[in-house]
């Protein structure tokens, strides 16, 4: 007696069109969130602002995780992210800085604010542009940049209010910009394979940091520095060096997509 014979369905072309829609729904709740912590902090509630950034990191690296994961990643969704990131990681943390720390020096503040901006745009455009052969990013990822800010601004949501301290602010910002557009390399976190079996110490380890990051900004504070200062330790102590070259070029015909997440900013 034969065996029945399985019989595969084809996925039907309305599902494949809502698996596509998928990632750019969340790309366009990350741009939700730029824009709303743009409102936000006009409005003075610089807590709430940095938050909404923070959820936009989140729903940038769940578009990217999704759109590889379901095939989804098109030519349309890489241009669609660039822009929402540029939103949400170029002018609402730059708005964010002048609000809560720069607002005292409008003139010299609207121009540290707007270089981070201008820096995070160049971050976008050459990653855009790059071929993205490398493990490793060339300079700080603009995520990463406006997350910083944002978790600045955690620890102490009060606008800054003494003089003395907005210089701080002020190199704070432009050690940011001046890190997205150099060419030290930054651990990219394309080698950790998410498919494979994790040992139990592993994710014990990974659920206590998250859980303390849950209760107060101030651990996502001390891992956010630890990154940032990461590339420029290890160039210094020599077990790594800056990239002599900018990635220019087209990218490869493999169909890559920005509907990636962060980690490919």
């Amino acid at each position: 007696m034969r065996a029945p014979k399985l019989i595969r369905r084809k996925s039907s072309p309305g599902i494949r069109r809502g698996i596509y829609i998928i990632p750019s729904l969340f790309t366009v709740g990350n741009i939700f969130c730029g824009f709303y912590s743009v409102v936000e902090s006009s409005r003075g509630h610089m807590e709430r602002s940095a938050l909404l950034i923070l959820v936009a990191i989140v729903l940038d690296i769940l578009d990217g995780r999704i759109a590889r994961m379901t095939g989804a990643s098109t030519a349309f969704g890489e241009v669609f992210d660039s822009l929402a990131d540029v939103i949400s990681f170029g002018v609402a943390p730059s708005l964010l800085a002048f609000h809560w720390g720069l607002w005292q020096v409008p003139r010299p503040g609207t121009a540290v604010a707007f270089l981070f901006l201008v820096a995070g745009a160049i971050r976008l455009a050459r990653f855009s542009t790059g071929s993205h052969t490398s493990m490793n990013f060339v300079g700080l990822p603009s995520p990463a940049g406006a997350g910083a800010i944002a978790l600045f601004v955690l620890v102490s949501p009060t606008p800054v209010q003494h003089p003395a301290f907005i210089p701080v602010v002020a190199c704070f910002v432009l050690a940011l910009a001046l890190l997205m557009v150099s060419n030290l390399p930054y651990r990219s976190f394309k080698d950790v394979d998410m498919r494979r079996r994790w040992p139990v110490t592993t994710i014990f380890m990974l659920a206590i940091v998250v859980s303390l990051a849950t209760l107060t900004p101030h651990v996502l504070s001390v891992l956010a520095a630890i990154y940032i200062l990461s590339a420029p330790f290890a160039v210094i102590t020599g077990r790594a060096r800056a990239n002599p070259r900018v990635d220019g070029g087209p990218p490869p015909s493999s169909g890559r997509s920005h509907h990636g997440d962060s980690q490919d900013r």
